[in-house]
């Protein structure tokens, strides 16, 4: 439709008032004499591609256009004129457009008109009240504005066509002659003739006149997306004797919609033929488009196009002339505030570089601020990161005149910690909105310090790796992102006292499906075949004493028992059943403890306790079918119930190494579980080892494979066969065989070799390939298979990130296998996390693991989830509510 709308005609093709004509070139030459016109009677005969037999009926000859003859030839489409010297085509296809465009209304009392995309009004871009810098007179752009100092980084608010060639002019004026300009805007904006100027205006949702679109072009680029829309602005104008509606005051709606009057398409310009055109009559002017997000950072391709810039523009190198000038970098969105004072602090970070200057000047006198953890983290890792975060701050304060990217950080964690009883905004609560708001302004700064620390070491090396490439390497940057909001660490125990908060009992949680809980008192007890591996739910003191008894009797004889519990959330006993808190409105989501620390796991539950004790009162508490109200007799922790344990077991040893509910462990954690198991053989090769979770299955297994595989590196493999698994449905996945495991494997040294090995350990732990008994391997391919039975987007989305959680924790058990056995000569001195830094990063992993997917079903270009990104980020789709503080 877009693509085959009315072209403006050239002069003398006829009157400009016939908006039912449409025009093309036809490119070819032809007799100049005038010709009689047929007009094909209805029942001629017109084959399917659209045109008439050559017999034509002089019955039908009519005179078009100043009498000139012309041939009109009917067909199932619409009438097609061709004019007497075949260079000229009209077709008249008023009827035809009209069919295909929506028309619609903001209200009942303003008028019906043609609608954007079949949906969207064209609204004024900029109002007045937006120029808070009041800059548009004498600048021609709003909060028009320099860095401070002398760096030449300018930044603005859209203008229109007249306001940015008054722009370029004051910059001339100024000395500048190199600029280059950059319109950091994602969404798609045109500028209607309107007086003598050209004004921009953007398409807007009728349920939010006040925001801009995005994502609104989905694959193909904001640029053809204008031109898209403004195809369409002129067939409306067509269509509506060359008037356009639009909106300027969206407020008071008076003297809405405006009516602008639009005689051909160059009355609509699209962003490229605003800024592009001065290149013809400025030499030292360039522009770019590099549209950044309204909220968050930039995606990782948004700074390598930044950077792909600079590497391309030879007064951005280290090595041009010393008495070369900088050129001059301006940029613009839509008022010049919150993306475009993020791009200035890219651009005086870049200057920075480009002037060697590594000067950092305090802010004010005020007591300086707490850091979030996060930054703590990151710039406690990186190499020389505190230096690397004062520069950005000093980067900040440089651009902060209309707005402080990091002063923003604590404003909304300070509103978010303020809200008492919340209450819906926006189809969210405003606690998840201030959240949101917060988490998005801290990772804006977290990537602000990570881009410094990749220009330190890139910008001398002219940039021989990308940003997307850097991160890959620095994966770990992707963990500490995974952790921004600590929040639950500091979740009052009164919510629980208070009703805020339920317990669940673990039989609600974890249903015995392997049907031990008479003999061993506990669900979901099983063993390793031949080996001293054992998996189990989370046990009470009574079911602990029954395993020790298990395993220390003269069958087994273990002296030497390492209990490992790899659960991430607080659980107490209470009258002797374990109770986990959980929030009563999603009771099957697990509240993980963003920590890795013991110590600070036992402090909470320690504080639970004893706000359960001390509040002595009834609790609610979830059962497998009812929902009981009871008060707790005696409770206990896990740590303690161990404690009790220790002195009737001398060889009993309890840790604590919680490992995520369905995504791989993360690579410390590795080191962690292999550390314990080292040290426990080296004491006693003997040694017997227990894991448990919740429920036994998802994560026991996982530490149950770390367990296997390291037992076999001490005391020898088991015969690999190559039998494959006969009469499963996708038996191909069931095997693990994805393409992405594949890439894995063929990268890796004997690859084929350590995924057999894997795959037997798995084969040992599971009894039966069946989801119910937990076999991670089809497990993969029976979660992918989930997503469509689900309901809601919202489930499709969940069982997707899961089922890419299961593929990548295969893919790290691999990966774990192949580090035991390259690592194993030197005694495994280096840790699985340096392993991965320094060998896997470089040989290209996280490269494929930032794309992972099921490649055989879907693009991992369409699935954000596909990234190492957002999948770490969004361990749980579904988000709880917030407790606690932010900081």
């Amino acid at each position: 439709m877009a693509e085959n709308k009315q072209q403006r005609k050239s002069p003398g093709s006829g009157d400009r008032s016939s908006s039912h004509f449409s025009l093309w070139s036809m490119g070819t030459t032809a007799s100049a004499a005038p010709q009689p016109v047929y007009v094909a009677s209805p029942h001629d005969n017109v084959p399917a591609n659209g045109m008439a037999q050559s017999s034509m009926n002089p019955v039908h000859m009519v005179n078009i256009h100043n009498n000139k003859a012309k041939s009109i030839i009917t067909n199932k489409v619409a009438p097609v004129v061709i004019t007497y010297n075949c260079r000229q085509e009209f077709q008249i296809h008023d009827t035809v457009l009209k069919a295909n465009y929506k028309v619609g209304r903001i209200s009942d009392s303003l008028p019906e008109h043609y609608l954007v995309k079949g949906e969207y009004f064209m609204v004024q871009d900029v109002s007045s009240k937006a120029d808070v810098l009041n800059t548009t007179r004498s600048y021609g752009a709003p909060n028009f504005r320099q860095v401070k100092g002398a760096y030449p980084l300018y930044g603005m608010g859209q203008p229109t066509l007249n306001g940015f060639k008054q722009v370029l002019q004051r910059l001339q004026t100024k000395g500048q002659q190199e600029i280059i300009f950059f319109c950091i805007r994602e969404e798609p904006v045109v500028f209607l003739h309107k007086d003598d100027d050209f004004v921009p205006y953007t398409p807007r949702r009728k349920e939010n006149l006040h925001e801009n679109l995005q994502g609104l072009q989905g694959e193909e680029t904001v640029e053809s997306l204008e031109l898209s829309i403004r195809n369409e602005l002129d067939d409306f104008s067509k269509l509506s004797k060359n008037i356009l509606f639009v909106y300027n005051d969206i407020e008071f709606f008076k003297d809405e919609p405006q009516k602008l009057s639009i005689q051909c398409e160059e009355d609509i310009h699209v962003t490229e033929e605003v800024y592009k055109r001065p290149m013809f009559t400025m030499q030292g002017y360039r522009y770019f488009r590099l549209p950044l997000p309204m909220e968050g950072a930039p995606l990782e391709e948004d700074f390598d196009a930044f950077v792909n810039i600079l590497r391309e523009s030879p007064s951005l190198c280290l090595g041009r002339s010393a008495s070369r000038l900088p050129p001059t970098l301006v940029f613009s969105c839509q008022v010049g505030v919150g993306r475009t004072n993020l791009a200035m602090i890219l651009g005086t970070l870049v200057m920075k570089r480009l002037k060697g200057d590594s000067q950092v000047v305090e802010a004010g006198t005020s007591e300086p601020r707490p850091l979030f953890q996060v930054i703590q983290s990151l710039i406690k890792k990186l190499p020389n990161g505190q230096h690397l975060m004062e520069e950005v701050n000093h980067a900040i304060t440089l651009c902060s005149e209309m707005h402080n990217i990091k002063e923003a950080i604590y404003e909304n964690a300070s509103k978010l910690e303020g809200i008492g009883e919340d209450y819906q905004t926006q189809g969210s609560t405003t606690k998840e909105y201030f959240l949101n708001r917060t988490k998005q302004s801290l990772e804006r700064y977290f990537y602000l310090i990570v881009f410094n620390a990749y220009l330190h070491e890139q910008y001398p090396l002219a940039f021989v790796s990308n940003f997307s490439q850097w991160m890959c390497c620095h994966a770990w940057l992707y963990r500490l992102l995974a952790c921004m909001d600590v929040s639950e660490l500091s979740a009052p125990a009164e919510l629980l006292t208070k009703g805020a908060r339920v317990l669940v009992a673990d039989e609600y949680l974890a249903p015995d499906v392997l049907s031990t809980i008479r003999e061993m008192k506990v669900a979901n007890f099983r063993r390793v075949p031949k080996m001293p591996v054992y998996g189990v739910a989370q046990p009470t003191s009574e079911a602990i004493g029954a395993i020790l008894a298990h395993l220390t009797d003269e069958k087994r004889k273990h002296n030497h028992i390492l209990w490992i519990n790899v659960h991430e959330e607080l659980a107490l006993e209470g009258d002797g059943q374990i109770f986990i808190p959980r929030e009563p409105s999603c009771l099957d989501q697990p509240i993980p403890i963003p920590t890795s620390d013991p110590q600070l796991l036992q402090k909470l539950e320690t504080s639970l306790k004893e706000e359960i004790l001390r509040a002595q009162k009834w609790l609610e508490v979830t059962l497998e079918q009812e929902k009981p109200m009871k008060m707790f007799k005696s409770c206990l922790t896990i740590q303690e119930i161990f404690n009790q344990h220790k002195s009737s077991h001398q060889g009993l040893v309890y840790k604590r190494i919680p490992l995520p509910d369905c995504s791989s462990p993360r690579e410390e954690d590795f080191d962690k579980l292999h550390e314990a198991l080292r040290n426990a053989l080296a004491g006693d090769p003997h040694t017997a080892f227990v894991f448990n979770c919740v429920t036994g299955k998802s994560r026991s297994t996982t530490a149950m494979v770390v367990a296997v595989l390291t037992l076999w590196h001490f005391k020898g493999f088991p015969e690999c066969t190559d039998d494959g698994i006969i009469g499963v449905p996708d038996a191909k996945y069931t095997n693990g065989e994805f393409e992405v495991v594949m890439r894995v494997v063929r990268l890796l040294p004997d690859g084929h070799k350590r995924k057999k090995e894997v795959d037997l350990a798995l084969d040992s732990i599971s009894e039966t390939m069946t989801p119910m008994h937990y076999h991670l391997r089809e497990m993969i391919i029976s979660t992918y298979r989930q997503i469509k039975s689900e309901k809601t987007e919202k489930e499709c989305k969940q069982q997707l990130l899961r089922s890419l959680q299961f593929l990548e924790r295969y893919i790290y058990l691999i990966l774990f296998n192949t580090y035991l056995h390259l690592e194993k000569k030197d005694c495994w001195h280096r840790s699985f996390s340096v392993w991965m830094d320094q060998v896997a990063a470089r040989a290209g992993v996280y490269d494929i693991l930032n794309q992972l997917c099921f490649s055989e079903f879907e693009d991992p270009r369409e699935m954000p989830l596909a990234r190492l990104r957002y999948r770490w980020q969004h361990q749980y789709i579904q988000s709880l509510p917030f407790r606690g503080e932010f900081i």
